[in-house]
């Protein structure tokens, strides 16, 4: 059974239903993986300036969003976060248009989800809600992919899936 996805504020994904949007994601993540058992990855986000909003950048998922778009070329800035959900409207908007000038795209990772959908709504670029924590939808697809790989490596493939079709 293909995990819903929630697409919402992602162009590629809009027109798709969710199993669709998670059968493209798998393919996708499948054709990364053949690319880097091959040694061919390519730096498909060279250019692309991510944000990612945590407390601390050595934990186990912000490693992986680091290592995921830094293997496609992107480069990813560590901010703390210091909204709360007691922030003004007014302090979530600035910080979330700002954010939005500075990153093509922004991952917020222990943040209420409440938070991150007001910074998606003000930010003006793709802000992703923990895409590269366990408790994600993307982290269920990843247990679809095949090749005997570690658990880390097929939620990699999925996250730069994910990254590629939302940035790219």
């Amino acid at each position: 059974m293909m995990p819903t996805l929630q697409t919402q504020g992602h162009p590629a994904f809009d027109p798709m239903s969710p199993p669709e949007a998670g059968a493209a994601l798998l393919a996708q993540a499948r054709a990364l993986q053949r690319a880097a058992q091959s040694g061919t990855t390519q730096p498909l986000l060279k250019g692309k300036n991510l944000g990612l909003l945590c407390e601390t950048a050595d934990a186990a998922d912000a490693v992986l969003f680091q290592r995921a778009a830094a293997e496609l070329g992107a480069h990813v800035s560590h901010i703390r976060p210091s909204l709360s959900e007691a922030s003004t409207a007014h302090e979530v908007a600035h910080t979330a248009r700002m954010l939005g000038r500075l990153y093509d795209a922004v991952e917020c990772q222990g943040m209420p989800p409440a938070l991150v959908t007001r910074m998606g709504e003000a930010a003006g670029v793709p802000v992703y809600g923990g895409i590269a924590t366990a408790g994600h939808p993307t982290a269920r697809l990843a247990e679809q992919l095949e090749g005997g790989l570690r658990a880390d490596d097929n939620r990699r493939f999925v996250l730069q899936a994910f990254l590629l079709s939302t940035l790219a």
